[in-house]
């Protein structure tokens, strides 16, 4: 049956179309919210922690990592001693450099070492 009334059927539009504008102003207010909510300060860092805390291993590499980066280091002030050479310098900071990056990927099998050194330390 068609409708004979087309300003009713506007009207009827009109309504429907308010409608589903209020329904779209909700949700984008919600979805706001839970960005803002989500954005702050406190619940970054809390989201933060917890992805740390939750990563596996992480006291591992961090220890490896440390290891790493002080026996680079040492080794640096070794090479180096107080050294006003620039040329001595910047070799001791390659040797840092690598020093670090080996011991760091290779931690655990050092410390491994070091440990049955230490044991075997006693004996001796």
């Amino acid at each position: 049956m068609k409708e004979l009334n087309p300003t009713a059927s506007l009207d009827r539009q009109i309504i429907a179309l308010k409608e589903q504008q209020r329904e779209q102003k909700l949700a984008l207010n919600q979805q706001v919210k839970i960005v803002y909510e989500s954005v702050k300060p406190s619940n970054l860092i809390n989201t933060a922690v917890n992805e740390i805390v939750k990563t596996p291993n992480l006291r591992n590499n961090m220890l490896n990592n440390l290891v790493g980066l002080s026996t680079g280091y040492l080794s640096k002030k070794l090479m180096v001693a107080g050294s006003t050479n620039p040329l001595k310098k910047i070799l001791g900071t390659v040797a840092q450099f690598l020093i670090t990056n080996v011991v760091s990927k290779h931690s655990d099998g050092i410390v491994e070492k070091l440990g049955h050194m230490m044991k075997d330390l006693p004996k001796r």
